[in-house]
């Protein structure tokens, strides 16, 4: 078990301009992920060390926004102005996460620009959307080089994940400590001022650390 990824919703301004405002921030672009054409969404990428990385996602209009828990949980976000939706836990095999939850893992794919198509099998979005502070699952099919942190440069690394909410609730629901998926990353828990959640994440970059 280990941290994925990071997903920030679009704002009012859109998948790119958003994208855009944060790889300036940054000083890298973010690059175009593809389409997830079950959830109805689309993303832009940005891989970081540590075999992570950081997508920026937005709804699309069509019917499997509505449907689809991840559609719904990103258009829910971009409504109230974008920012950060959740974080993402990669686990080796799903099964177990589907025996503790009760339910089972749905099929998500994405069609990268280059006609690659990733596959992968997701568990917990319901969760998140629930309880923002929790993460959802993820158990990879695509083989490993063409995860999307594939390319990464050591330059860019995520520092410190700051998240409003109750380590021993997120335990919980990880079925383990928290600390297990996160053990290499830094974890800033304060308490929740509104709605749980990832608060901000500080990103080591070449110019210095960067709060977003």
């Amino acid at each position: 078990m280990r941290l994925d990824h990071l997903s920030f919703a679009a704002g009012p301004d859109g998948l790119a301009a958003t994208a855009q405002r944060l790889g300036k921030l940054l000083g890298k672009e973010f690059t175009d992920g593809g389409i997830h054409p079950r959830f109805g969404t689309r993303n832009r990428i940005l891989p970081l060390a540590g075999h992570t990385y950081l997508e920026v996602v937005e709804v699309l209009d069509h019917p499997a926004s509505d449907k689809a828990p991840f559609g719904q949980a990103v258009r829910a976000r971009s409504a109230l102005g974008g920012g950060w939706l959740g974080w993402v836990v990669a686990v080796d095999e799903i099964s177990s996460v589907e025996q503790r939850l009760g339910r089972e893992a749905v099929a998500g794919n994405r069609h990268r620009p280059d006609g690659t198509e990733l596959q992968w099998k997701q568990i917990g979005v319901n969760g998140l959307i629930s309880d923002p502070q929790l993460p959802f699952f993820i158990e990879w099919i695509s083989s490993s080089d063409d995860h999307p942190s594939h390319g990464a440069s050591d330059d860019f690394s995520l520092a410190c994940l700051e998240i409003a909410g109750d380590p021993h609730r997120v335990s919980e629901w990880l079925g383990e400590t928290v600390e297990s998926p996160l053990e290499d990353v830094k974890v800033e828990w304060v308490a929740p001022n509104g709605t749980p959640g990832v608060v901000a994440a500080q990103f080591q970059t070449p110019n210095g650390l960067v709060r977003i």
